[in-house]
Formats: structure tokens, sequence, C-alpha cells
């Protein structure tokens, strides 16, 4: 069931129009995001569907009625709004800030009843708030704030909630539980949500539908699984000096270091690696990493330079080759402790033959398994020749100084 549809919708201010032919549509229970950078027309096209703004041009439906045409007191029981300036009320405590979700529900004279105040300390039960009820609001965090806002939407019973930015200022916890809270509202009350973010992996992993805003139009619409690639995140950011990985959901900043780092990784023991490099000043060369491999996405978003095999294949003596042609031209190679199987020993030989060609050899690997598998090839008189680490932060230290 459509619970809002748009159809050829201009947005703006007086006679300026900001963004020109918004058409969306978002279904009962649907949690539609809006993404774009700031300044794009986001909060305008939020604003405009709350009815704080007038349409320049279209129209917009609420459950198949005119916006315009929805009685004020009927309006109020079908949507709820969440901005990002919040009230800064005195002596109000959050049970009251809450409560006030209820009038459009209450008599002439707004008295609350045994059903209004049961269904105030439920919203605030699932926002995890109920605890704070008696407290002031102008005392609590922004977290707090924001998840009171949120048990106040939910109080009025509405079947949409229009919310601009409501992670913003957030810590990472709070950001998390606000999302949680939403998808958790959709799902179980049926609540239909229209938000903005700019955490482009919380928009893919709550969203089932995005909206891309962008020099006064909408880029994309869909799916996020569909829409949200790479290539069109960096066109929509204008992001030239990081990539966004559609595997990993995150954006790596690019590798355009100059001292040479070679890292023998797999099963995702190098990632933390390549990232702590970079972010040092290394260029990173990798391998043998398998293509279905955690390593070989994060390498890939990140810029590296990578020696791959065919996911699940035994390495192949042209990959072994070419990954042992790419060691002789570095100094400084790191075994970031991977764990060795059928498929990747090789990468172990090329351990073995970084020490004899005497490259600087920092591992993560503890001694006592390096002696053992060196033994296994006969090279154990090598293992002297490696300098082990404790953590990362040890080996960027220890290549740092040995710079």
């Amino acid at each position: 069931m459509s619970i809002i549809r748009t159809d050829s919708l201009a947005v703006g201010y007086g006679s300026k129009v900001v963004v020109d032919q918004v058409n969306l549509e978002a279904l009962k229970g649907q949690i539609v995001c809006l993404l774009g950078p700031n300044g794009s027309g986001k909060t305008t096209i939020l604003r405009t569907l709350a009815g704080f703004l007038s349409p320049l041009k279209g129209s917009i439906l609420l459950k198949g009625q005119e916006f315009s045409g929805i009685d004020q007191r009927k309006l109020a029981k079908l949507l709820a709004v969440v901005l990002t300036d919040r009230p800064a009320p005195g002596l109000i405590t959050v049970f009251e800030v809450a409560a006030m979700g209820r009038y459009p529900h209450t008599g002439f004279f707004g008295r609350l009843t045994t059903k209004d105040i049961k269904i105030t300390m439920e919203a605030l039960s699932m926002v995890n708030a109920e605890n704070l009820a008696q407290r002031y609001f102008s005392e609590l965090s922004d977290g707090e704030k924001q998840k009171v806002m949120i048990a106040r939407a939910i109080v009025q019973e509405p079947e949409l909630i229009i919310l601009d930015e409501p992670t913003i200022h957030l810590d990472v916890k709070h950001k998390l539980e606000v999302i949680s809270i939403l998808k958790q509202m959709s799902q179980e009350k049926q609540i239909t949500v229209i938000l903005s973010l700019h955490e482009i992996d919380l928009a893919l992993k709550s969203s089932d539908t995005v909206i891309l805003v962008k020099d006064g139009k909408i880029m994309d619409y869909g799916c996020p699984e569909d829409v949200l690639s790479g290539e069109v995140i960096e066109k929509l950011y204008d992001i030239d000096m990081a990539h966004y990985s559609d595997q990993l959901g995150t954006i790596e900043l690019c590798n355009q270091a100059k001292n040479l780092a070679f890292i023998l990784g797999g099963g995702g023991s190098g990632s933390r690696l390549y990232r702590a490099l970079n972010k040092h000043g290394y260029e990173i060369l990798t391998g043998i990493v398998h293509q279905s491999d955690l390593d070989y996405f994060v390498a890939k978003s990140i810029g590296a330079s990578i020696i791959s095999e065919k996911p699940f294949e035994i390495i192949r003596k042209e990959t072994y080759a070419a990954a042992l042609n790419t060691l002789k031209k570095v100094d400084t190679v790191i075994d970031a402790g991977f764990v060795i199987g059928k498929s990747n020993e090789r990468n172990l030989v090329l351990l073995v033959e970084a020490v004899r060609m005497k490259k600087s050899i920092y591992s993560l690997r503890q001694e006592k398994e390096t002696r053992k598998l060196f033994q296994q090839l006969s090279a154990d008189q090598y293992i002297e020749r490696i300098i082990f680490c404790q953590d990362i932060a040890d080996i960027v230290k220890k290549i740092t100084l040995g710079k």
C-alpha cells in the first residue's frame, strides 16, 4: 500500500527551484533514505514532504489524498516529523516531551488518559529510554535527546515519520541505536520512514530504497544494493582521493605513497595492515590473495597493487612467478600471519625467498610457529633474519625507524 507518493514535484523557496522532478513512492513499512552532498536539497525535499514548504510544482499524495487537502488534525495522526533542530524546553521531563505526541489524540483540554500514558511509556521503552522518563530533557546527551524525539513521533501513532539527518552529531553507539530503532519500528509497527543520512554504510544496511540527490536533480532511485556502486558514490560526492567498495560498503583512502612495502596476506590477515601502512605513507603491494578474499577487496579499494589468484584455486606457478618478480623490486616485506592451507602454500615459499634475498622482513606470526614452518622447507637457518612484531603498531614503529 502506497503511503506517500510524489508526481513531478519541484521543491524550493519562493520562486527558486532547489530540486526538480522528485518522483518517489514509499510503501507501508518501508525505509526510504535520501543521500547526497551538503546543499544538494535533501532537507528541502523533506521539509516539503512534511508540509513545512509548499510545492513549487507537482503534487504530494498522502494515502492517495492530496496533501494540501488533508485536515491538520488528521494529518497529525498520519505524519510525524523529527528535524535536526530539537526543542530546548526548560524544566520539562522526558515523559512530558514524549507525551506531546499524544495531543492529536486527546480532547480539547489535552488531558492524558491512562491509555495515553501507557502508549507514551511503551514508546520510551521501545527506544530504550524508559529509565529517562523523569529526567529533565535539557539534561540529556544528544543521543538520548534524539531517542526521545523519536519516541515522541512514535507516540503520535503515525503511518509515516520523516527525519532529517537523525544521526548527525551522534557517536557510533547512538547512530547504530537510532537506526536499529527505526528499522524495528518499520518492521513491527509497519511505520513508513523517510530520512536523510550522510552514512552510506548505514543507508545500505537499513534502507529499502535510496534516493540520490545532486545538482538540483534526482541522480538515481531504487534498491540500495542495485544503486550504490563505487562509481555512483564517487560521482555523487565528487570523490577523487578515495574509493567506495561495493563489496565492503566502505570508503577507503587511495594509496598514493612512495615507500614500497610488500605484504604477504590472505584470509583477511592483511586488511588492517593495508590501512595502517597506507596511512603512514607506504605504497602497498600485496599477494598472493584470492579474488574472493576480504584482503583482495580492501587492497583493491585503497588502490594497492595486487597479485591475485582465482577464487578457491591452488596458486599456480605463473601467479607465483609474478609475485616473486614483484617481490624483487621492494626492500620491505611483511608477513601478515596468514593461515596456511593447500591453496596458498606458495605464499610460505615466497616468504622464504624474501628472507633468502635478504629483504627486511617483519612478521606478525609467532616465532615458534615460523621456525616450525621454515624447518619443513629446510630453511630454518634463515629464521634469525626475521623481525617478529607484537602488533601492527609495533610493525609501523620498526619499519619507520628502519627507513
